[in-house]
């Protein structure tokens, strides 16, 4: 049995969303931007732009989360979600806690009506396509990612 929970995530969870949030962001290499992180979860809950999967402990502490955001699939003519965030606190690594959050994607995505779930990965994080490949998850050899920056 884990000692941790899995949830859906509210507005009222941000103290604890957050520094998670803020973590993920500078393991990408970002600023260090608490309020940053504040604000634009704050907008994707208020919106309802993006469901967010919280692990924590017995003591409400965060270990990690998964943020998903519907979109489509315009050749399958369906809903998909994008899973576009997930993280784990170094501390709690290893204990099956990102296993879990992925499992907690599938079966909200089952329930949300949605017919997959896609997501990208650094080429370099072995130890994660190594959990997704364990799960079932199939890296696409067809097609590939692009991305252009929009400014101004």
């Amino acid at each position: 049995m884990p000692s941790f929970s899995i949830r859906v995530a509210g507005p009222a969870d941000l103290p604890v969303l957050a520094p998670l949030f803020d973590s993920y962001r500078q393991f990408y290499e970002q600023p260090a931007d608490l309020a940053l992180a504040r604000r634009f979860l704050a907008e994707r809950l208020d919106r309802g732009e993006s469901v967010i999967l919280l692990a924590e402990d017995a003591e409400g502490q965060g270990l990690g989360f998964c943020q998903l955001y519907p979109t489509f699939c315009s050749v399958e003519a369906a809903p998909i979600y994008s899973l576009y965030d997930l993280f784990v606190t170094p501390p709690a690594r290893g204990t099956g806690a990102g296993r879990e959050l992925l499992r907690a994607a599938e079966r909200q995505a089952r329930a949300d009506g949605k017919v997959r779930m896609d997501l990208t990965t650094a080429r370099t994080n072995l130890r994660a396509q190594g959990l997704y490949e364990s799960l079932g998850w199939v890296r696409d050899e067809i097609f590939y990612a692009y991305n252009r920056r929009v400014e101004g």
